[in-house]
Order: C-alpha cells, then sequence, then structure tokens
C-alpha cells in the first residue's frame, strides 16, 4: 500500500531495517519473549532471528536475560532507549497522518472511517 510506504519514510532516519523494527514493535506489543518465540511472530528462521538480535543488542535497543525456568534460554526485553525510539516514530508518524486526515473533507473522512471498518473486518477473518 502506499500508504504505509509513506508512513515509513516519515521514520527517523535510524539506519534500522524494517525486520529489526517489526522485531521492536513485537517486543512492544507482547512483552518479554524468547529469540524463538520472537522468530515464530516474525515469520522468520531463529538463526535468522539471532542476527537481528544481534544488530539490536549491539545499539543497546535490546537485553538478553536467563530465561526464569530454562537455563538453556534467555528472555529478550526492549531497553529504555528502544522505547523511546519506538516512541519519537510513532508520534512523527502519527503526526503527519493527523495533518493529511486535517486535509480531508468531512465526506472523505467519513468514507475512509466506513473503509477501515471494513479492512478491519477483512483482517479478522
Amino acid at each position: 500500500m502506499r500508504l504505509t510506504r509513506r508512513l515509513r519514510a516519515e521514520r527517523s532516519d535510524d539506519g534500522l531495517s524494517l525486520t529489526q523494527l517489526a522485531t521492536l514493535g513485537t517486543l512492544e506489543r507482547h512483552g518479554p519473549l524468547t529469540p524463538r518465540e520472537l522468530a515464530a511472530h516474525e515469520k522468520v528462521q531463529p538463526p535468522s532471528m539471532t542476527r537481528i538480535l544481534a544488530g539490536l543488542e549491539d545499539r543497546g535497543l535490546i537485553e538478553r536475560t536467563p530465561h526464569d525456568t530454562d537455563g538453556r534460554q534467555h528472555v529478550v526485553t526492549l531497553t529504555r532507549a528502544a522505547r523511546d525510539l519506538i516512541r519519537d516514530d510513532r508520534r512523527r508518524r502519527e503526526a503527519w497522518l493527523a495533518r493529511r486526515l486535517a486535509e480531508l473533507s468531512p465526506e472523505d473522512r467519513e468514507v475512509l472511517r466506513a473503509a477501515a471498518a471494513v479492512m478491519d473486518r477483512l483482517t479478522e477473518a
């Protein structure tokens, strides 16, 4: 979708890949997860997730801590820097979208509301 591409263009130039951003978003939504759980959420192979996490850890955006019950595993959590990055990125994109929506006529905004409801139903199926 062009809207998705346009919103991506509003992101800060932080050097993160879309896969790295998606991984941060998954951790924000679901809380601490193991690398295997993250790989399943992101639909990538565990070795790929290992590389993604290494890059995020190098940038100070995630932390790995020992798993509470399984000494062979660790759990990945977001750092404060990651939470700040996600918050700032979201604010920037929301501000752009709010400006664009304000330019629409009331009729167009109503059409958009109706279309969004239909899209929600499609994605729930």
